[in-house]
Order: structure tokens, then sequence, then C-alpha cells
């Protein structure tokens, strides 16, 4: 492209239907805002600048945007009151060079494909104007293309302004099209609001454009998807199940197997390898990343995690490492019906079984807690027994502390471990104790009310059944 692009993304409208006090454009659409989905295309198109007109909401909409990854430029222009799409695009123009292509978007239009927009841009070649378009069976509220008997665009007329005959017309404008900046402010200084709604209309500008000779041409899709808008909580469902479809598509093209695409939830960016499983009804938000061989079953919702290769999470686990992160080591196993919450630090063939909560602890390999316990603060070594019950009491009511669970420890069943404290290296944990002082490697510490006894008793050893 020879070009460069600003893009603008039209995101000040109210969006009465959504009825809620969240202004439309930040509703959330697989984990981001509609708007942030426009913006990031934007990016993906290598844009010069993108600049978010703003209006109902103006400073939250501002607030829960962010810049996209790549260098492109993100600014911001109000437009108070609103007085219609081409009244909006005036307060653009300022901000806008005059040697590029304007490429004009709606904030609440997230699904349009980045190729789509490619070819719109390739079709003006800096030169000429060019709209997206689309057939629709039912164009009922959309400006409808009106064009010459040579299929030359002549003209698009809003359905409030239409005759009967132009409102048989089912091509419809999109709302996108691709612009000459120093041609597009020229024609946006000659606008007027004489229409029915009394507004300033950007689809006027194409009249313009034929009127001064310059060739308007239409990139038609039929993709209803790529242009459909949220106006209610119904068309946001919709296109929440549409871009859902996508992420499966993309996922299963990469080859995880999927037990039904269809009921999947990706609110983020999950990254797999090879030979990933995921059942039903699972949801991945934020930054998830899957190795290789990992099977995730039902009904589990995990979210920023790294599930390390051949690791097994069950049927109904919750991971959600929030902003400290979750990592599960190779060859894990975790659940059904675990908890693993910020800071767990799993590592390989460790064991979490259910009912099992892990908070900021850090399990070295083999470690296996598998029923009905809870580790918080803690530090764990390589192959202990975490009873079933147990529990480390980490907070005294002010402030956090840590527990330290060396190797080869077992901890009995209805244990209570009040940090700080540190159970040495080979000792035994005698069921049902409250244990509130270190205890030495390779002991047995036994609470009963206030008294603890540790002695050297050595734990009997395994014999092969």
């Amino acid at each position: 492209m020879s070009f460069p692009v600003d893009v603008v993304v039209m995101a000040a409208g109210k969006g009465t239907r959504m009825k809620s006090q969240l202004p439309k454009v930040l509703h959330r659409l697989g984990g981001r805002a509609l708007a942030q989905h426009v913006i990031d295309t934007a990016a993906r198109l290598s844009a010069r600048s993108v600049v978010v007109i703003t209006g109902h909401g103006a400073g939250q909409v501002e607030a829960g945007l962010q810049a996209p990854a790549g260098g492109t430029a993100l600014r911001y222009v109000r437009q108070a009151p609103q007085l219609g799409t081409g009244h909006a695009v005036q307060q653009a123009a300022p901000v806008l060079p005059d040697d590029g292509v304007t490429l004009v978007l709606s904030g609440d239009v997230p699904l349009t494909r980045s190729e789509t927009l490619q070819a719109l841009l390739d079709l003006c070649a800096g030169e000429r104007m060019a709209l997206l378009t689309l057939d629709m069976p039912d164009p009922t509220g959309y400006g409808r293309i009106v064009r010459s008997a040579d299929g030359s665009v002549q003209a698009i007329v809003e359905h409030k302004d239409a005759s009967e005959a132009q409102r048989a017309i089912t091509e419809i404008y999109s709302g996108i099209m691709a612009v000459p900046t120093r041609l597009l402010k020229g024609w946006l200084a000659r606008l007027d609001n004489q229409n029915a709604q009394g507004e300033y209309y950007l689809t006027d500008v194409v009249k313009f454009a034929v009127g001064d000779g310059l060739g308007v041409q239409a990139h038609r899709i039929t993709d209803a998807v790529q242009v459909a808008g949220v106006n209610s909580p119904l068309q946001l469902a919709e296109l929440e199940r549409a871009h859902q479809g996508r992420v499966a598509e993309a996922l299963m093209e990469q080859g995880v197997r999927l037990a039904d695409p269809a009921r999947l939830d990706v609110r983020g960016a999950l990254v797999c390898g090879q030979d990933v499983e995921i059942d039903v009804n699972c949801v991945f938000d934020g930054q998830v990343s899957l190795g290789d061989g990992v099977r995730i079953g039902a009904n589990c919702v995990i979210a920023n995690a790294v599930i390390e290769a051949g690791a097994v999470i069950h049927p109904f686990t919750h991971i959600d490492g929030e902003k400290l992160g979750v990592r599960v080591g190779p060859g894990s196993l975790i659940g059904p019906f675990a908890r693993l919450r910020p800071g767990a630090q799993l590592g390989a063939e460790v064991h979490i079984g259910n009912f099992v909560e892990v908070k900021n602890s850090t399990l070295a390999a083999g470690a296996k807690a598998n029923h009905l316990a809870y580790l918080g603060d803690a530090t764990v070594g390589e192959r202990v027994n975490y009873g079933a019950g147990s529990i480390t009491a980490n907070y005294d009511g002010a402030n956090k502390h840590r527990t330290v669970i060396e190797a080869d420890v077992h901890v009995g069943s209805n244990c209570v471990l009040v940090a700080p404290v540190t159970i040495g290296a080979g000792g035994t944990v005698g069921g049902g104790s409250t244990i509130t002082k270190d205890t030495p490697p390779g002991g047995l510490a036994v609470a009963r009310g206030k008294q603890v006894t540790v002695s050297n008793w050595q734990r009997p050893a395994k014999t092969k059944s």
C-alpha cells in the first residue's frame, strides 16, 4: 500500500436500546470492548493513526480503550452535540493529514475482517471513493445504494429519506468507506442538514463525489456478520456466537480438537500446542496457554494461566491467575471441582483433587493434595502428601504468613498448620493436629488441644501389594 491510512472510528452514540448505563461501544464481545475490536483491526492494516470520535459517555469510552500494538497512534476527538455521522467526521477532519486515505469505521461494528478492509483500500487506491456494501433480504433501516444504468454508484439514500422505489433496493451501505482525505475535507464542508432527521449525513459525500466527476466504487460482500452492528442485547449475543464460531474454527484449523465448537467461549487470547483436547462448555479468559497434549474437561473456567504439556484439567475446575498468573506443570492432574487462584505455581506431576483450593503457593514435583483441602501462601516440597480436610491458616487478621512443608512430608487428614510454620523434610503430621510450631525433619508431630508432641517416629516403609 503506497499511501498512509488514517482510521476514523465513530463511537459517539448512546445506544438507548441497550438499556444500559455503559456506553454502547464498551459492551464486551469475546472479552474486549466492541470499539477495541475495531481499533485492533485498524492496527492489522498498519494504519498510521486511529481517531476515535466520542460523545455519549466520552470519558468512560476514552478510559476504556487502549492503543493497539504495533505503533498505530490513538487519539480522541469529541462530538457534542451529536448532529449526525457527517457532523461526527467533521470533528475528526482537523487532525487528519491531507496526504493519506481516511477509512471510516463504526465502533459498534466489531467483526469486519482486516482482509475485507484491505480489499476496500486497494479499490480506493488513494485516489477514489470506495464503499463497502452488502445485499440484504430485509434492508429496512439501512442506507440504499443507488446505481446508474452502467452500474456505477450515484448516491446513498438513507431509509427515512428514500422513495418507495429506492426502498425496494436490497444493496445497502455498511457505514464503511475509504476516501482520499484531501477530497473528504472539501466535501465535509459542503454538508447540510436539509433532510428528514435534520442531521448532517456522511453519506451525502457520495453525491458530491459523483458531482465532481470522481469515480465511486463499491466492494460488495455477502457475509452480513462483517457489517453487523450492535444496538440491543439480542444483537450483542448473536455477534458473540458469531465471534466464538470464528475462534473455534481457527483453533480447529490449528489442530485443536473441540468436542463441540458451538460450546466454547474464548474471552481473551488462547494459545494451544499440538494434540490439545477441549470438552464442552469451557470458558477461557485473559491470556491462556495450553501445551502439547493438554486435555481440558467439561465445564472448566480458565483465566490467565499456563498449562504445560500433558496436564489434565478434569471437569468443573476453576483456574484464575488474575495478575499473578497460575502455572500448572507438565503431567499434572487437576480436579474435578478444584480451584487454583492467583500465584499457584505447580511443578511436574502435581495432583490437585476435588474441592482443593490453592492460592499463592508453590508445589514442587509430585506433590499431592487430593481431597477437600486448602493451601494458601505455602511452599510445598517434592512428593508431599497433603491430607483431606487440612488447611494452612495463613492469615492472622492483619497479615499473611507463609507455611513451608519440606520434601516427603505426609500431612494427615483434618490438620491445621498455623503460619508461620515449617514442617521439616520427611516428617509426618498426625491426623487432626493443629501445628503452631516448627517441626524437625523426620519427626511425627501430633497436637491435641494446646499440647504438641514431636517424636522421632519413623514412618513405615511402603510395601508392594
